[in-house]
């Protein structure tokens, strides 16, 4: 997951349409927004039961498609890492979300702008440093 994204322009997609898009890097980069990303992490968690594999599948598909479309240096390894844990801990709370959508509705500061969900946990020196991009970096105890 990258830093926040101009929100996606393109008609909306269905999850297998949206998944075989990202993993196929044929995904406009247009399309790929913030949502996106949290959506396709909530996609690839709710289909393998180990958070080892789905993190696995989702980084490296998110650095290929960001190599395929040129943006190699957008890939922000704290965020991302960051993020899917969060994606991960909520799914967990809440599995009678059976859609996107339901699980967007019951977790709104996932999509939220600026840091969002990170906010209580990272402030935004840390998360904008060079360091926070190039390795995952835990979250500082003063961070609000």
């Amino acid at each position: 997951m990258t830093a926040h994204t101009t929100p996606a322009t393109a008609p909306a997609t269905g999850d297998a349409e949206l998944l075989h898009g990202f993993e196929a890097c044929t995904l406009p980069v247009a399309a790929f927004g913030h949502r996106e990303h949290v959506r396709v992490a909530w996609l690839l968690l709710r289909a393998h039961p180990r958070f080892e594999d789905a993190a696995h599948r989702f980084c490296s598909g998110l650095r290929a498609f960001a190599a395929a479309h040129g943006k190699s240096t957008l890939y922000h390894e704290t965020i991302t890492w960051a993020y899917l844990a969060l994606v991960h801990e909520r799914l967990r709370a809440t599995p009678a979300c059976d859609s996107f959508d339901a699980f967007a509705a019951e977790h709104p500061d996932l999509l939220s702008p600026g840091l969002g969900a990170l906010s209580p946990y990272y402030d935004a020196a840390q998360l904008h440093s060079p360091a926070a991009r190039q390795a995952f970096l835990l979250p500082r105890a003063h961070a609000r």
